[in-house]
Protein backbone atom coordinates (compact mmCIF):
# COMPACT_ATOMS: atom_id res chain seq x y z
CA UNK A 1 0.00 0.00 0.00
CA UNK A 2 1.55 3.29 -1.15
CA UNK A 3 1.68 6.62 0.68
CA UNK A 4 -1.54 7.83 -0.95
CA UNK A 5 -3.30 4.60 -0.10
CA UNK A 6 -2.22 4.82 3.53
CA UNK A 7 -3.45 8.41 3.72
CA UNK A 8 -6.85 7.49 2.29
CA UNK A 9 -7.09 4.51 4.64
CA UNK A 10 -6.27 6.75 7.65
CA UNK A 11 -8.84 9.38 6.66
CA UNK A 12 -11.47 6.69 6.20
CA UNK A 13 -10.63 5.30 9.63
CA UNK A 14 -11.06 8.74 11.23
CA UNK A 15 -14.41 9.27 9.49
CA UNK A 16 -15.70 5.90 10.67
CA UNK A 17 -14.54 6.55 14.23
CA UNK A 18 -16.17 9.99 14.20
CA UNK A 19 -19.44 8.52 12.90
CA UNK A 20 -19.44 5.82 15.58
CA UNK A 21 -18.75 8.42 18.27
CA UNK A 22 -21.66 10.57 17.08
CA UNK A 23 -23.91 7.51 16.96
CA UNK A 24 -23.06 6.60 20.56
CA UNK A 25 -23.59 10.21 21.65
CA UNK A 26 -27.04 10.29 20.02
CA UNK A 27 -27.98 7.02 21.72
CA UNK A 28 -26.87 8.39 25.09
CA UNK A 29 -29.03 11.47 24.61
CA UNK A 30 -32.01 9.25 23.82
CA UNK A 31 -31.37 7.09 26.87
CA UNK A 32 -28.89 4.43 27.89
CA UNK A 33 -31.15 1.56 26.84
CA UNK A 34 -30.98 2.62 23.19
CA UNK A 35 -27.31 1.76 23.03
CA UNK A 36 -26.90 -1.99 23.50
CA UNK A 37 -24.66 -4.11 21.29
CA UNK A 38 -26.41 -7.30 20.10
CA UNK A 39 -23.44 -9.67 19.93
CA UNK A 40 -23.54 -13.18 18.49
CA UNK A 41 -23.76 -15.79 21.23
CA UNK A 42 -22.05 -18.43 19.10
CA UNK A 43 -18.99 -20.00 20.70
CA UNK A 44 -16.92 -22.53 18.79
CA UNK A 45 -15.76 -24.17 22.03
CA UNK A 46 -18.24 -24.13 24.90
CA UNK A 47 -18.25 -25.62 28.39
CA UNK A 48 -21.19 -27.38 29.99
CA UNK A 49 -20.65 -26.66 33.70
CA UNK A 50 -17.35 -28.43 34.51
CA UNK A 51 -17.17 -30.30 31.19
CA UNK A 52 -14.83 -28.53 28.77
CA UNK A 53 -13.67 -29.50 25.26
CA UNK A 54 -10.04 -30.56 24.89
CA UNK A 55 -8.81 -29.84 21.37
CA UNK A 56 -5.26 -30.53 20.27
CA UNK A 57 -3.38 -27.42 19.18
CA UNK A 58 -2.78 -28.99 15.74
CA UNK A 59 -6.47 -29.78 15.15
CA UNK A 60 -8.68 -27.53 13.03
CA UNK A 61 -12.13 -26.49 14.26
CA UNK A 62 -14.02 -24.27 11.81
CA UNK A 63 -15.36 -20.98 13.22
CA UNK A 64 -18.99 -21.94 12.55
CA UNK A 65 -18.68 -25.37 14.21
CA UNK A 66 -19.83 -26.03 17.79
CA UNK A 67 -17.80 -28.27 20.09
CA UNK A 68 -19.63 -28.49 23.39
CA UNK A 69 -18.90 -30.16 26.71
CA UNK A 70 -16.86 -33.34 27.25
CA UNK A 71 -15.27 -33.64 23.80
CA UNK A 72 -11.70 -34.64 22.94
CA UNK A 73 -10.26 -33.94 19.49
CA UNK A 74 -6.87 -35.43 18.62
CA UNK A 75 -3.86 -34.18 16.73
CA UNK A 76 -4.39 -33.31 13.07
CA UNK A 77 -8.14 -33.91 13.16
CA UNK A 78 -10.56 -31.45 11.56
CA UNK A 79 -14.08 -30.38 12.50
CA UNK A 80 -15.59 -28.60 9.51
CA UNK A 81 -18.09 -25.78 9.00
CA UNK A 82 -21.51 -26.18 10.59
CA UNK A 83 -20.66 -29.32 12.59
CA UNK A 84 -22.06 -29.87 16.07
CA UNK A 85 -20.27 -32.11 18.57
CA UNK A 86 -22.36 -32.11 21.74
CA UNK A 87 -20.82 -33.96 24.67
CA UNK A 88 -23.26 -32.87 27.35
CA UNK A 89 -24.78 -36.07 28.80
CA UNK A 90 -21.80 -38.26 27.90
CA UNK A 91 -18.37 -37.94 26.30
CA UNK A 92 -17.14 -37.80 22.69
CA UNK A 93 -13.64 -38.95 21.76
CA UNK A 94 -12.01 -38.35 18.36
CA UNK A 95 -8.56 -39.71 17.51
CA UNK A 96 -5.85 -38.18 15.33
CA UNK A 97 -6.11 -37.40 11.63
CA UNK A 98 -9.90 -37.79 11.57
CA UNK A 99 -12.18 -35.46 9.64
CA UNK A 100 -15.80 -34.67 10.54
CA UNK A 101 -17.12 -32.94 7.45
CA UNK A 102 -19.51 -30.02 7.07
CA UNK A 103 -22.91 -30.04 8.86
CA UNK A 104 -22.35 -33.39 10.57
CA UNK A 105 -23.79 -34.07 14.03
CA UNK A 106 -22.11 -36.11 16.75
CA UNK A 107 -24.03 -36.69 19.99
CA UNK A 108 -24.14 -39.17 22.86
CA UNK A 109 -26.66 -41.16 24.86
CA UNK A 110 -27.36 -41.01 28.58
CA UNK A 111 -30.11 -43.60 28.40
CA UNK A 112 -31.93 -45.61 25.74
CA UNK A 113 -34.22 -48.63 25.35
CA UNK A 114 -31.36 -51.07 25.95
CA UNK A 115 -30.43 -49.29 29.17
CA UNK A 116 -26.84 -48.65 28.08
CA UNK A 117 -24.89 -45.48 28.72
CA UNK A 118 -23.13 -44.85 25.42
CA UNK A 119 -20.39 -42.36 24.58
CA UNK A 120 -19.38 -41.74 20.98
CA UNK A 121 -15.89 -42.97 20.12
CA UNK A 122 -14.33 -42.18 16.76
CA UNK A 123 -10.85 -43.53 16.07
CA UNK A 124 -7.94 -42.18 14.06
CA UNK A 125 -7.84 -41.47 10.31
CA UNK A 126 -11.60 -41.80 10.03
CA UNK A 127 -13.59 -39.95 7.36
CA UNK A 128 -17.12 -38.85 8.26
CA UNK A 129 -18.91 -37.41 5.23
CA UNK A 130 -21.02 -34.27 5.02
CA UNK A 131 -24.27 -34.18 7.04
CA UNK A 132 -23.73 -37.53 8.74
CA UNK A 133 -25.30 -38.24 12.16
CA UNK A 134 -23.38 -40.30 14.74
CA UNK A 135 -25.19 -41.00 18.01
CA UNK A 136 -23.78 -43.07 20.86
CA UNK A 137 -21.72 -45.27 18.52
CA UNK A 138 -18.14 -46.46 17.97
CA UNK A 139 -16.16 -46.08 14.74
CA UNK A 140 -12.74 -47.73 14.68
CA UNK A 141 -9.57 -46.46 12.99
CA UNK A 142 -9.53 -45.94 9.21
CA UNK A 143 -13.26 -46.51 8.77
CA UNK A 144 -15.43 -44.50 6.40
CA UNK A 145 -18.91 -43.05 7.01
CA UNK A 146 -20.56 -41.71 3.86
CA UNK A 147 -22.46 -38.48 3.36
CA UNK A 148 -25.85 -38.30 5.04
CA UNK A 149 -25.42 -41.63 6.85
CA UNK A 150 -26.99 -42.16 10.29
CA UNK A 151 -25.44 -44.39 12.97
CA UNK A 152 -27.76 -45.03 15.92
CA UNK A 153 -27.02 -46.04 19.53
CA UNK A 154 -24.72 -49.01 19.99
CA UNK A 155 -23.55 -49.22 16.37
CA UNK A 156 -19.99 -50.52 16.04
CA UNK A 157 -18.06 -49.93 12.81
CA UNK A 158 -14.87 -51.96 12.68
CA UNK A 159 -11.55 -50.92 11.11
CA UNK A 160 -11.55 -50.60 7.29
CA UNK A 161 -15.35 -50.86 7.14
CA UNK A 162 -17.51 -48.49 5.08
CA UNK A 163 -21.02 -47.14 5.66
CA UNK A 164 -22.46 -46.02 2.33
CA UNK A 165 -23.93 -42.56 1.79
CA UNK A 166 -27.48 -42.16 3.07
CA UNK A 167 -27.45 -45.42 5.02
CA UNK A 168 -29.43 -45.86 8.26
CA UNK A 169 -27.62 -48.25 10.60
CA UNK A 170 -29.96 -49.59 13.27
CA UNK A 171 -29.18 -49.84 16.98
CA UNK A 172 -26.51 -52.30 18.15
CA UNK A 173 -25.50 -53.27 14.60
CA UNK A 174 -21.89 -54.35 14.12
CA UNK A 175 -20.27 -53.76 10.73
CA UNK A 176 -17.28 -56.10 10.29
CA UNK A 177 -13.88 -55.16 8.96
CA UNK A 178 -13.63 -54.83 5.18
CA UNK A 179 -17.37 -54.73 4.46
CA UNK A 180 -19.62 -52.15 2.80
CA UNK A 181 -23.08 -51.65 4.31
CA UNK A 182 -25.80 -49.46 2.86
CA UNK A 183 -29.54 -48.92 2.56
CA UNK A 184 -32.40 -48.18 4.96
CA UNK A 185 -32.06 -50.17 7.13
CA UNK A 186 -28.41 -50.79 6.32
CA UNK A 187 -27.43 -54.28 5.18
CA UNK A 188 -24.28 -55.97 3.93
CA UNK A 189 -23.64 -55.09 0.29
CA UNK A 190 -20.19 -56.42 -0.59
CA UNK A 191 -16.54 -56.60 0.44
CA UNK A 192 -14.22 -53.63 0.13
CA UNK A 193 -11.51 -53.79 -2.52
CA UNK A 194 -7.86 -53.10 -1.73
CA UNK A 195 -8.11 -49.86 -3.74
CA UNK A 196 -11.05 -48.70 -1.62
CA UNK A 197 -9.17 -49.45 1.59
CA UNK A 198 -6.25 -47.39 0.32
CA UNK A 199 -8.68 -44.61 -0.61
CA UNK A 200 -9.96 -44.41 2.97
CA UNK A 201 -6.44 -43.76 4.29
CA UNK A 202 -5.71 -41.28 1.51
CA UNK A 203 -9.01 -39.45 2.13
CA UNK A 204 -8.06 -38.84 5.76
CA UNK A 205 -4.62 -37.56 4.73
CA UNK A 206 -6.11 -35.25 2.07
CA UNK A 207 -8.47 -33.67 4.58
CA UNK A 208 -5.70 -33.27 7.13
CA UNK A 209 -3.67 -31.31 4.56
CA UNK A 210 -6.68 -29.27 3.45
CA UNK A 211 -7.50 -28.41 7.07
CA UNK A 212 -4.10 -26.73 7.42
CA UNK A 213 -4.93 -24.42 4.51
CA UNK A 214 -8.32 -23.49 6.02
CA UNK A 215 -6.75 -22.96 9.45
CA UNK A 216 -4.18 -20.57 7.96
CA UNK A 217 -6.88 -18.69 6.02
CA UNK A 218 -9.07 -18.29 9.10
CA UNK A 219 -6.11 -16.97 11.08
CA UNK A 220 -5.44 -14.10 8.65
CA UNK A 221 -5.88 -10.53 9.80
CA UNK A 222 -8.07 -7.98 8.03
CA UNK A 223 -5.02 -6.31 6.48
CA UNK A 224 -3.75 -9.63 5.10
CA UNK A 225 -7.14 -10.38 3.54
CA UNK A 226 -7.29 -6.95 1.89
CA UNK A 227 -3.73 -7.32 0.61
CA UNK A 228 -4.61 -10.64 -1.05
CA UNK A 229 -7.68 -9.07 -2.64
CA UNK A 230 -5.42 -6.47 -4.20
CA UNK A 231 -3.04 -9.16 -5.45
CA UNK A 232 -5.84 -11.17 -7.03
CA UNK A 233 -7.09 -8.10 -8.84
CA UNK A 234 -3.61 -7.14 -10.01
CA UNK A 235 -2.65 -10.62 -11.19
CA UNK A 236 -6.05 -11.66 -12.57
CA UNK A 237 -5.66 -13.82 -15.65
CA UNK A 238 -6.15 -12.09 -18.99
CA UNK A 239 -6.31 -13.44 -22.51
CA UNK A 240 -2.82 -14.56 -23.60
CA UNK A 241 -3.03 -12.61 -26.88
CA UNK A 242 -4.06 -9.48 -24.95
CA UNK A 243 -1.08 -9.84 -22.62
CA UNK A 244 1.34 -10.52 -25.48
CA UNK A 245 0.24 -7.35 -27.25
CA UNK A 246 1.05 -5.37 -24.12
CA UNK A 247 4.24 -7.31 -23.49
CA UNK A 248 2.96 -8.37 -20.08
CA UNK A 249 3.99 -11.60 -18.35
CA UNK A 250 1.75 -12.45 -15.38
CA UNK A 251 3.21 -14.66 -12.68
CA UNK A 252 1.01 -15.70 -9.78
CA UNK A 253 2.53 -14.44 -6.50
CA UNK A 254 3.35 -17.12 -3.91
CA UNK A 255 0.63 -15.81 -1.57
CA UNK A 256 -2.02 -17.03 -4.01
CA UNK A 257 -0.58 -20.50 -4.70
CA UNK A 258 -1.98 -23.52 -2.86
CA UNK A 259 0.52 -25.98 -1.38
CA UNK A 260 1.54 -28.95 -3.54
CA UNK A 261 -0.26 -31.46 -1.35
CA UNK A 262 -3.65 -29.77 -1.95
CA UNK A 263 -3.67 -29.86 -5.75
CA UNK A 264 -4.35 -33.47 -6.85
CA UNK A 265 -2.82 -33.08 -10.34
CA UNK A 266 0.30 -31.24 -9.21
CA UNK A 267 3.51 -33.19 -8.74
CA UNK A 268 5.39 -32.19 -5.57
CA UNK A 269 8.67 -30.41 -6.20
CA UNK A 270 11.81 -32.40 -5.46
CA UNK A 271 14.55 -30.92 -3.35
Amino acid sequence: MGTLGKAIYTVGFWIRETGQTLDRLGCRLQGNYYFQEQLSRHRTLMNVFDKAPVVDRDAFVAPSASVIGDVQVGRGSSIWYGCVLRGDVNNISIGSGTNIQDNSLVHVAKSNLSGKVLPTIIGSNVTVGHSAVLHGCTVEDEAFVGMGATLLDGVYVEKHAMVAAGALVRQNTRIPCGEVWGGNPAKFLRKLTEEEMAFISQSALNYSNLAQVHAAENAKSFDEIEFEKMLRKKFARRDEEYDSMLGVVRETPPELILPDNILPNKVPKTA
